[in-house]
C-alpha cells in the first residue's frame, strides 16, 4: 500500500485544476470545451450532466497523477472506460454536485497480460471484453464472460466494476478478489493498493510502470487462495429449491474491493480466471406455448444434469419480432462483417449522432433512422425453422450444450417433448444457431431502435433487469391493470437458467414513466425479485443497504461518482478537515 502525499484539505480553483491537469497531460489528453466533450458526459441510453474537463490518459501512471491533483483540487472523480453501462453509472448525472467534476476516460490503456499459462488474465482499465475473447481464442481458452447484448465495446474492469453478469450459465458474475486500484481514506488521502498479487516493486512509479510494460513474471504468479471468479456459481445455479434468486448486483457474497465497486474506487486492473474452450457445441432451439413446461424444463435439467448448459437465452414472441425487424442491422452487419469490425462501427456511429445532434435542423436519431432504412432494404434473414417456430410458439429458447452435455441433452428432450402438446425442440445447424444468438443478441439495441423509430406514437422505454427466485414456477409475470393500461408494449428475454430477465416496456404516448416504474418495482418487491440484477444501480436505482455499506466503506468522502444508488452527491466525512 502506498499512501500519496496529497489530500483534499484545501481546494484549488477550476483554473488551477485545469493548468494542472494540462502541463500533466498536455492539452491533447485534455477536453473541457463542453460541445467536444459531450459524448463522454452523456450515458449510453439517457443521463448525462455537466464536466470541468474530461481527461484521456495514456499511462497508469498518468491516471495516478491526475488522480492526486483532482484530490489536491477536492474535485469529484468519475471513472469512465467504454461508457456502455445502461444505469447512467459511468457519467456525470445532473449539474447538482457540489465539487468540481472530472471524468477521466481510461480506454486508451488497453493492455492484457495472459499469465500462468493462459489460465488467467490481467486486464488494464481500457481493456474490452471483445479484445479479450479475440486474444484468448488464438489459446483456445475462453473468457469469464461473453459479449451481452447491449453492446460490443464493454470493457472487463467495467464488468468486474458492476458485478456483470452475462448468457454463460456455469460462471456468474464477474469477480475478483485480485486487483490493483486507488482508493481516498477517510483522511482525503489517495492510496494505491496492490492485492493483485503479484511484486510490482514498491513505488506507484514503480509499480504502474511495470505493470503497464508487462515487466513481471507471467509463468509462475503465486496462488494465494483468492478468488479470481465466481467458483461456487454453479451449485448456486443449480439450487433449484433455494427461494432466493441466484445473482444480484447487491448480493454482498459477491462484493469486494474492485468486484461491485461502481466507481468508488480507481481500478488500474484485475486478475481473473480463464477456462478451457469446449471440443464440441450443440445449440437446441425450443418453442413451447406452456411457462410450466418451461420451468419444468430448467429444473430437471438444471437438479439432474451432470453437465449443464453452457447457454439458455429466452426470447417472447414480441421481442423476438422487433429484434427480427428492429435488430436487422446489426444481425447482418455481425454476420458479414464479423464482430471485430462492430465496435469501430459503434464508435463512428457515435461519433456522426454527436456532430448531427449540434444541428437542429437535423431530424433526431437520424443514423438509426437510415439504418433501419438500410435495413429494411435485405430479405428475411432467419432461417426457416425459426419463423415456423416464432408462428406456432409464444416462448423460445435457445440452450447450448458442451461436449458430453450433448448426448445428456439430447437424449433428455427426446423424452421431455415425446408427449407434450405444447412444445416441441429441433437441433440446429451451424447457420440456425448462428441466426438464433444473434437474433437474441440485437433484442436490447431491438427495443432502443423502435422507440426511436415510432417515437411520435410511443412514449419513452423503461428497461428493468431483474433476477426471480430460483424455486420460482410461474416466472412470467402477470400485471395488473393499472400497469398494463400504461403499456404500449413488453418485451421479455433473458438468461433462463439463471433466472435473470431483461424487461423493456414501451410506454403509452403520455404515461409517466416514473409513476410507472415505482408501480413495476412495488410489484418485483411482492414477488421476491432483486433488481438490478446485472446493470448495477446506476443512478437510476435506489442501492439496498448492504450496497450503501459497501459504498461507503470503499468511498468515506464520497470523492468517487457520488450519487450512485441515489445516496447523497455531497462530500462525506469531516474527518479530512481536521
Amino acid at each position: 500500500m502506498y499512501l500519496s502525499d496529497v489530500s483534499s484539505q484545501s481546494a484549488l480553483s477550476a483554473d488551477q485544476v485545469l493548468d494542472k491537469l494540462t502541463r500533466l497531460l498536455g492539452a491533447s489528453q485534455l477536453q473541457a470545451d463542453p460541445e467536444k466533450n459531450e459524448h463522454y458526459r452523456m450515458g449510453w441510453r439517457s443521463g448525462g450532466g455537466s464536466t470541468l474537463a474530461v481527461l484521456f490518459p495514456k499511462t497508469l501512471l498518468d491516471i495516478w497523477r491526475s488522480l492526486e491533483v483532482c484530490v489536491e483540487g477536492n474535485c469529484i472523480i468519475i471513472m469512465q472506460a467504454a461508457k456502455t453501462g445502461l444505469t447512467e453509472g459511468s457519467t456525470p448525472s445532473g449539474n447538482d454536485y457540489d465539487r468540481l467534476v472530472i471524468v477521466i476516460n481510461t480506454l486508451a490503456i488497453n493492455q492484457l497480460y495472459l499469465v500462468n499459462d493462459n489460465e488467467q488474465v490481467i486486464g488494464l482499465p481500457g481493456a474490452t471484453l471483445h479484445q479479450l475473447q479475440s486474444q484468448l481464442n488464438l489459446v483456445n481458452r475462453a473468457p469469464h464472460s461473453v459479449i451481452g447484448s447491449s453492446t460490443l465495446g464493454a470493457s472487463i474492469i467495467g464488468g468486474v466494476s458492476n458485478n456483470s453478469g452475462g448468457a454463460l450459465v456455469k460462471r456468474g458474475p464477474a469477480y475478483t478478489e485480485l486487483a490493483l486500484f486507488a482508493q481516498i481514506n477517510k483522511h482525503g488521502q489517495l492510496v494505491l493498493v496492490n492485492h493483485l498479487d503479484i511484486d510490482l516493486g514498491d513505488s506507484p512509479e514503480e509499480i504502474l510502470t511495470n505493470l503497464q510494460n508487462g515487466d513481471f513474471d507471467k509463468k509462475e504468479l503465486p496462488d494465494s487462495g483468492k478468488l479470481a471468479s465466481d467458483k461456487e456459481y454453479i451449485a448456486r445455479v443449480t439450487d433449484v429449491d433455494a427461494s432466493t434468486p441466484s445473482r444480484f448486483n447487491a448480493d454482498k457474497r459477491r462484493l469486494y474491493e474492485a468486484s461491485g465497486c461502481a466507481g468508488k474506487l480507481a481500478v488500474f486492473a484485475v486478475r481473473l480466471d480463464t477456462y478451457p474452450t469446449a471440443a464440441r457445441e450443440k445449440t437446441f432451439y425450443i418453442g413451447s406455448n406452456s411457462v410450466n413446461e418451461l420451468a419444468q424444463l430448467r429444473r430437471q435439467i438444471l437438479s439432474s444434469f451432470k453437465n449443464i448448459p453452457e447457454v439458455g437465452e429466452y426470447m417472447h414472441r414480441d421481442i423476438f419480432d422487433v429484434s427480427a425487424k428492429y435488430g436487422k442491422d446489426t444481425f447482418l452487419s455481425i454476420k458479414h462483417l464479423g464482430t471485430d469490425a462492430l465496435p469501430r462501427l459503434f464508435s463512428i456511429k457515435g461519433a456522426i449522432d454527436a456532430r448531427l445532434n449540434k444541428w437542429s435542423w437535423m431530424p433526431k436519431h437520424f443514423t438509426d433512422k437510415v439504418m433501419q432504412f438500410l435495413g429494411n432494404m435485405f430479405p428475411k434473414h432467419l432461417p426457416k425453422r425459426m419463423l415456423e417456430y416464432r408462428d406456432e410458439y409464444e416462448h423460445h429458447l435457445i440452450v447450448k450444450m458442451s461436449d458430453d452435455g450433448i448426448e445428456e441433452a439430447q437424449d433428455f428432450l427426446k423424452s421431455f417433448f415425446q408427449s407434450s402438446e405444447t412444445g416441441a425442440y429441433f437441433e440446429c445447424d451451424k447457420e440456425e444457431s448462428e441466426s438464433a444468438f444473434l437474433n437474441r443478441f440485437a433484442a436490447a439495441g431491438a427495443a432502443l431502435r423502435y422507440e426511436v423509430i415510432h417515437e411520435k406514437e410511443v412514449g419513452e422505454i423503461l428497461a428493468l433487469d431483474i433476477a426471480i427466485p430460483r424455486n420460482e414456477l410461474d416466472w412470467l409475470e402477470t400485471l395488473p391493470k393499472e400497469i398494463e393500461q400504461h403499456l404500449e408494449k413488453k418485451l421479455y428475454y433473458g438468461h433462463f437458467f439463471c433466472y435473470v430477465f431483461h424487461q423493456d416496456y414501451i410506454l403509452k404516448k403520455g404515461s409517466d414513466a416514473h409513476l410507472v416504474k415505482k408501480m413495476m418495482l412495488a410489484l418485483l418487491d411482492e414477488r421476491g425479485a432483486k433488481y438490478p440484477a446485472e446493470h448495477n444501480v446506476g443512478h437510476l436505482y435506489e442501492a439496498e443497504p448492504d450496497l450503501q455499506n459497501f459504498y461507503k466503506s470503499l468511498d468515506p468522502t464520497n470523492t468517487f461518482n457520488p450519487g450512485i444508488g441515489q445516496m447523497s452527491k455531497t462530500k462525506r466525512n469531516c474527518s479530512c478537515c481536521v
